[in-house]
């Protein structure tokens, strides 16, 4: 699973014209699955993002979790960051999961995600045309992939 994080003041997602989901101070995460994502790497990943220390400290330094400040989080599917762009132009999305296999993994991730920030994640609508609206701050944006650990 490959994520993006933004540390952000405001993040939302409207829908069709409407807003869908809409969060203040947090992280807005991307995320990208593919077929070999699983349940170790759910875990590991939601734990790492909920525990990133991100966040100015009361010294300006960045030393506090989104848990810490009691912020927010915005999950976002989004498959584009599985593509390949090793050959040609136009970028390949062979890695990207099929929604009959994406769908629950997205759900069991936001699903781990609330539980280890101690409240409710906020998320898009998978497969959505979707608009992301966010305000990152610093900026600071982080990329995760699950296969590489180190």
């Amino acid at each position: 699973m490959k994520s993006v994080i933004q540390r952000v003041t405001k993040a939302s997602v409207t829908i069709d014209g409407k807003v869908h989901s809409q969060i203040g101070k947090g992280l807005l995460v991307l995320a990208g699955i593919e077929d070999a994502d699983g349940s170790e790497d759910i875990e590991w990943l939601s734990s790492k993002i909920v525990n990133l220390r991100i966040f100015d400290d009361e010294n300006g330094v960045m030393n506090i979790s989104v848990k810490d400040i009691n912020g927010e989080i915005l999950l976002v599917s989004q498959f584009t960051l599985q593509a390949s762009t090793k050959k040609g132009n136009r970028p390949s999305y062979l890695k990207a999961s099929k929604p009959d296999i994406a769908i629950p993994i997205y759900e069991q991730f936001l699903k781990q995600l609330s539980i280890d920030l101690g409240k409710e994640v906020k998320a898009g609508v998978f497969g959505a045309d979707m608009k992301v609206e966010l305000i990152n701050n610093g900026p600071v944006t982080i990329l995760i992939d699950t296969k590489v650990r180190e």
